[in-house]
């Protein structure tokens, strides 16, 4: 059966205002009254309905998380975060994933979750900043990811320019002479990658060091299996490389898959960059060298966003850039 106000209040001998305040922290209860229904509440299992407390407070105490894909390990690793960290402000987490598909992005904007959210936290792949601004609705909104953000609304991302030139001077630094870049996209719609060519591109140009259109690797998917087949495709037709940029560390453990196929040895023969540090980059043979996005400080700093948002608070957007390590493992170490 169903626990209600009226249950907890019959068995703190108080009255349903009391319980609905103490509910919802209302500051001018008594401590000894508070301890008593905050008893009731524990020993009868009461969970206040979110109708219930939308009506009386204007907020239903849950909050989204839109993203792309919950089975790619670094999306995984922050919806785990973000949960972590809404729990700690008395929030809980609903996560939606939008399967990089344009109508689900709208749809998440839309307001599927209307009356159900306080705010959203969401990281698109293919929404404009104008589509953006068209279906964002009421709905306290922040961004993350590269896509640009209206001016209107909070974004926290990385600097994926900066991140890819460390990468790729880290190789070039280290003797390798021709560098390749795996995850060009011929999808020109896809932001995040498009900022990991130009970074590679810019560490190239500044040391004068090869370049060419052989060296650019594309994928028309993401994935390990996906750079499995491409490096193997580039292998045969002759690409020959001595350092590896990967678009992300699926890539990278798809890629070492496919070199080591072929007959070439991580890092002896072609050094590997991965990117992102998912937990699974430590046991690659060799473990791979990789990008670490600061995962807990973007979490943190979209979630402090969305909660002053939800609080009231006005004005233009905030943009956030967060910061990254290089984290030098075997897969570049000789």
């Amino acid at each position: 059966m169903t626990v209600t106000l009226q249950d907890v209040a019959a068995v703190a001998r108080v009255s349903i205002k009391t319980v609905s305040n103490v509910v919802r922290d209302y500051p001018h209860v008594r401590p000894s009254t508070r301890a008593r229904v905050q008893e009731a509440i524990d020993q009868l299992g009461y969970v206040p309905h979110s109708t219930a407390r939308r009506l009386a407070t204007g907020r239903t105490g849950m909050v989204a998380f839109a993203l792309p894909a919950i089975e790619a390990p670094y999306f995984a690793e922050l919806a785990a975060l973000m949960s972590t960290e809404v729990d700690g402000f008395d929030y809980r987490l609903l996560i939606e994933q939008t399967v990089g598909g344009l109508d689900e992005e709208r749809a998440v904007l839309r307001g599927r979750e209307q009356g159900l959210i306080d705010g959203l936290v969401f990281q698109p792949t293919f929404l404009s900043a104008e589509a953006i601004e068209e279906f964002r609705g009421t709905t306290p909104l922040v961004l993350l990811g590269e896509m640009p953000p209206p001016s209107t609304v909070d974004h926290v991302m990385v600097d994926n320019v900066a991140a890819a030139r460390t990468a790729t001077f880290h190789l070039l630094r280290s003797g390798r002479t021709r560098v390749a870049f795996l995850g060009r996209n011929q999808n020109s719609g896809h932001t995040t990658a498009t900022l990991r060519l130009e970074g590679y591109r810019a560490a190239l140009e500044e040391i004068d060091a090869v370049r060419g259109d052989d060296l650019l690797i594309p994928m028309t998917q993401f994935g390990a299996f996906a750079a499995e087949a491409a490096i193997g495709d580039a292998l045969k037709s002759g690409v020959r490389f001595d350092g590896l940029v990967c678009f992300d560390d699926l890539s990278a453990i798809g890629a070492m898959k496919a070199l080591s196929r072929a007959g070439c040895l991580v890092p002896d023969d072609v050094a590997v960059v991965g990117w992102d540090d998912i937990l699974m980059t430590q046991f690659t043979a060799p473990a791979l060298t990789t990008i670490r996005p600061h995962k807990a400080t973007l979490v943190q700093t979209a979630f402090s966003f969305l909660r002053d948002r939800i609080g009231g608070e006005g004005g233009d957007g905030r943009h956030a850039l967060v910061g990254f390590d290089l984290v030098v493992r075997g897969s570049t170490a000789t």
